[in-house]
């Protein structure tokens, strides 16, 4: 049972879920007839648009008819899965951007319409709390801060993901639109208002296990250098370093022992974990019907193995996102991370009897990270297949290490070293020092990571993707070009932008 507050939830419509250029959102007077700058008048209230503020971050999975879980998502562009499925016109517009042949109309738009939810209800925060009465000085620099770094992480997923885009910080007034900007200048908004959280917002550098799943100062810190190393923004590199560092000399974070066991539901919030998002099956609601309901996730049914028999310890799912041969093969034998994040099923097989019958892309290798683990939707309320339990890890501890190793292999001058760093890596996964050059720092990134979301986004900010992500002689026929790093705006935003929208030249 997880005792932590499920803070992601939120009972309570207030009417402000809402996209860039639509007028596509819900519109109701809250229940006191009052207008939403008069509602949002108490402590109470405006921490209910906070709560609101976190909610999209569970749909990112599924919302709105479409699977589009941000870590399988960016793995399917890369050169570690493959998408799977019945056959390639299941989830078409993942087989698309696998093949880098996206479509304005068969491209992730769900996830353009949920990071604009959560972008719109971040605002809300930091439009009305000021108007906030009884609250504490302390406590409206901490919403404002969480609301901030919120607005940054779903600003952070659409820039990687499309570049271009409307950025704004005050919510849009009729009709709805907003001048497109450059990437540059959305990464400046974003690094900005990260700085501004970080340096004024009062955040601890980790929450108390009451409050797992809000943003602590580290996971402000991750989400920072995550940005600036990928923007490659070397004049930032001191201050993420520094940041980097701070948390290892916290000591509030620490590498856990047994790596297979992070993904197990006792490995939830362990000493490793940074940030999370979290999902819970006991009276989980989501259903099919109420896609964004309070509950778990459709992730694991939707990469479990399918047709799977006579297994102990998994359910079985709909066969997508099979692991490449390659990717298991890519590990050293005495890797703990090799089985620990893989199941390799011919092992499995001789060891528990399972059988399964392999769907399109079959690799006998899946991802072990999230399979759907039996009893993973225990007493749910809604739909069984969307309520798995399974949190999403976004930022862990050994990220951290691994940003201090590369940033001072980079030239970076800090405290540490980054054979240290790396070594502390390699050492719980039972492997010796190896020489800590940046491709060696972006291989182990890739060991670590597997299934992680990772691996694709290492590939562009490293100059690395044109020569890995090519054809593989079996289902990738195309391959990467600069182009390409930056996904088709969906064509409904388009239409509905009025002209201020110009497509990205995918």
């Amino acid at each position: 049972m997880k005792k932590y507050i499920l803070i992601l939830i939120s009972c309570i419509l207030l009417g402000i879920t809402g996209t860039s250029c639509t007028t596509d959102f819900l519109n109701m007077d809250p229940p006191s007839q009052v207008s939403i700058e008069e509602y949002y008048n108490s402590d109470a209230r405006i921490f209910e648009a906070l709560v609101a503020a976190y909610d999209p971050l569970k749909w990112i999975d599924y919302a709105w008819g479409q699977y589009t879980h941000i870590g399988f998502v960016s793995d399917v562009m890369s050169d570690d899965v493959y998408v799977g499925g019945e056959n390639e016109n299941d989830c078409i517009y993942l087989h698309r951007m696998f093949n880098y042949n996206a479509l304005p109309t068969s491209v992730v738009s769900d996830l353009w319409t949920t990071f604009y939810s959560g972008v719109n209800r971040a605002n809300v925060v930091l439009e009305n709390i000021e108007n906030v009465k009884d609250i504490s000085d302390e406590k409206r620099a901490l919403y404002s801060a969480e609301a901030k770094v919120l607005r940054s992480f779903y600003y952070n997923w659409l820039w990687k993901l499309w570049g271009n885009i409307p950025y704004y910080e005050k919510n849009l007034s009729f009709p709805y639109v907003h001048e497109q900007s450059k990437a540059d200048d959305v990464y400046t908004g974003i690094v900005t208002a990260l700085e501004d959280a970080i340096d004024n917002g009062g955040l601890d550098i980790r929450t108390s296990a009451q409050w797992y799943g809000r943003v602590s100062k580290a996971m402000a810190y991750m989400l920072y250098a995550e940005v600036v190393m990928y923007q490659q923004d070397e004049s930032r590199y001191p201050k993420a370093l520094a940041y980097m560092e701070e948390i290892i000399e916290s000591r509030k974070y620490s590498l856990v022992n047994d790596f297979a066991s992070i993904w197990e539901e006792a490995g939830e919030w362990n000493s490793e974990s940074i940030f999370e998002i979290n999902y819970v099956s006991v009276a989980g609601k989501r259903a099919w019907d109420a896609a964004i309901a309070a509950g778990g996730s459709v992730y694991p049914k939707l990469i479990g193995i399918d047709n799977l028999g006579g297994s102990p310890h998994y359910e079985g799912g709909w066969g997508f996102e099979p692991v490449r041969e390659e990717a298991y093969q890519m590990y050293d034998a005495s890797d703990k991370r090799r089985d620990g994040s893989i199941l390799n099923f011919a092992d499995y097989a001789a060891s528990t009897g399972a059988t399964y019958k392999g769907r399109y892309q079959d690799t006998g290798y899946f991802l072990r990270k999230y399979l759907p683990r039996v009893g993973g939707n225990t007493g749910n309320t809604g739909a069984a297949d969307m309520n798995y339990n399974n949190n999403f890890r976004v930022y862990r501890y050994a990220e951290t290490l691994l940003y201090a190793s590369e940033l001072l292999a980079r030239g970076t001058s800090g405290k540490g070293t980054a054979q240290g760093y790396l070594n502390e890596v390699r050492s719980r996964a039972g492997l010796s020092p190896i020489a800590p050059t940046v491709d060696n720092i972006i291989q182990e990134r890739r060991l670590e990571f597997v299934g992680e979301g990772k691996r694709y986004w290492d590939l562009i900010r490293s100059g690395k993707a044109a020569t890995v992500l090519v054809p593989d002689g079996k289902y990738r026929t195309n391959s990467w070009t600069p182009n390409k790093k930056y996904l088709p705006i969906p064509q409904s935003d388009i239409d509905a932008a009025q002209g201020l929208l110009t497509q990205n030249n995918y």
